[in-house]
């Protein structure tokens, strides 16, 4: 028999030797009555002495584990009872074993609609070109060029390709911009985007979580030197920044040396009012960082990204990253630069823009006439999500468990929250559902929630 043993720096090898043979011994994959190594045997598979081995055989004698045979060694001891504790058995499901039949998920996309014969007839010309070498570590330079033209005209925001960067989405860029600005003071707003949470928690940064009020984001009352908004659809609860409070949050990053981490995450689709510019146009990339995203325009399983940088950031940014390779596939960027070079892109775009606009207009219609009007719809100007407010008989992990017994997948309001306990709210995700299906989900929706009132 070859036993495996995996050594740490914070413990003596004989407790190492004792702790693992004792979980083999435990988890059965050692027999009963089987033989172990002999000590000195075992001390040379392992270069360590042998009284480090006999120490550990001791122990696991003195315990009952094992038994030693006069000439004969060490031997596992025979089972008189189950030493592994049962596994319980769960009499409910959880939500992820349930079988899916409608996605209201948020952060989904309408696949069927996705321009499938274009993407390949661009990606197999890619796929015979020099497609070898790694991209630039900032990303492809003729994707970047797309970017710059396409943010120029939809977005109002003046770059140059030096300072855009292409990531394998949100958290991988914060990732890196935690990284780069060092253990310094940063704030997000609450509720928000729970991915972008943990990456300021993970990278054990002091953490500021300013509550939203109806105008989105607030001003933060720490000196902090990063601030994550989503103004243009705030994330989760939906409100669309006005202009007057862009104004102030710009100005107190002017005033305050901070930057503010601009996530535009489905800018794309709004659906009441006239466009509002992004901190990004009013600042002209000063104090703005600026976060896009492929995964709501495109599909989310490219995981693709980019980030903007002010130019006052752009040469510190490359020297921190000298040593730095490319994460994204330069192939899959040459496509889409490619795809967004043809019009392909702003044509998806407009397209996905139409059914979107429709889909929302019909899940209003549907909760209206379905659910009624204890169920408060908030959020539902723009992106993919509206909000569901609901009423006293219902709380959030009722709604979402009554749903996924029904073959529904819904998001919780409440992971969006660090600080705050709230369970009245829900998201109602309407990008993956297709328009014909959107009223037969809303009615079985509506019938879970309402028989357990």
């Amino acid at each position: 028999m070859e036993l495996q043993f995996i050594f740490t720096q914070d413990k003596a090898k004989y407790i190492v030797i004792y702790e693992q043979l004792k979980e083999k011994i435990i988890q059965q994959v050692v027999s009963p009555n089987e033989k172990l190594p002999s000590k000195r045997k075992l001390a040379e598979q392992l270069n360590v002495s042998i009284h480090t081995v006999k120490e550990a055989y001791e122990q696991l004698a003195s315990e009952g584990f094992i038994y030693s045979a006069e000439r004969a060694g060490y031997f596992v001891s025979p089972y008189e009872m189950e030493w592994q504790q049962p596994v319980s058995i769960q009499t409910r499901k959880t939500i992820e074993e349930y079988k899916v039949v409608y996605n209201f998920q948020s952060g989904q996309v309408d696949e069927q609609v996705f321009p499938l014969r274009e993407w390949l007839k661009i990606y197999k010309k890619q796929l015979v070109s020099n497609y070898i070498p790694n991209a630039d570590w900032q990303g492809e330079y003729h994707l970047r060029e797309q970017i710059a033209a396409y943010v120029k005209k939809s977005r109002g925001v003046s770059c140059n390709v030096e300072q855009i960067y292409i990531y394998s989405g949100t958290q991988h860029q914060l990732q890196e911009l935690c990284r780069f600005s060092g253990p310094a003071q940063t704030a997000i707003e609450e509720p928000g985007f729970k991915r972008a949470a943990a990456v300021f928690q993970q990278s054990r940064l002091p953490v500021e979580y300013v509550v939203v009020d109806e105008k989105g984001a607030a001003i933060p009352r720490s000196d902090c030197r990063m601030y994550y908004v989503t103004p243009a659809h705030q994330f989760p609860l939906g409100m669309v920044m006005p202009i007057d409070r862009k104004l102030d949050l710009v100005k107190w990053a002017e005033e305050s040396g901070a930057y503010i981490i601009e996530d535009d995450y489905d800018a794309e689709f709004r659906y009441k009012g006239t466009p509002i510019p992004p901190l990004a146009q009013i600042d002209q990339l000063q104090r703005v960082i600026y976060f896009g995203t492929f995964s709501k325009t495109l599909i989310p399983s490219l995981r693709m990204s980019y980030m903007i940088l002010p130019m006052d950031l752009v040469q510190p940014f490359n020297q921190f990253n000298a040593a730095q390779k490319s994460t994204v596939s330069r192939m899959e960027q040459r496509v889409v630069a490619e795809f967004m070079k043809n019009g392909l892109y702003t044509k998806h775009i407009a397209k996905m823009r139409t059914l979107y606009r429709k889909k929302r207009e019909k899940l209003l219609t549907c909760i209206q006439q379905m659910l009624g009007e204890e169920f408060e719809v908030i959020g539902d100007s723009a992106g993919l999500h509206i909000v569901l407010k609901l009423p006293e008989w219902l709380d959030e992990d009722q709604a979402i468990e009554l749903a996924a017994e029904a073959g529904i997948t819904i998001d919780p309001i409440s992971s969006s929250y660090q600080t705050m306990t709230v369970k009245r709210f829900t998201m109602i995700g309407y990008g993956a559902i297709p328009l014909e299906k959107m009223e037969e989900a809303v009615r079985l929706l509506a019938s879970v929630w309402k028989i357990s009132r």
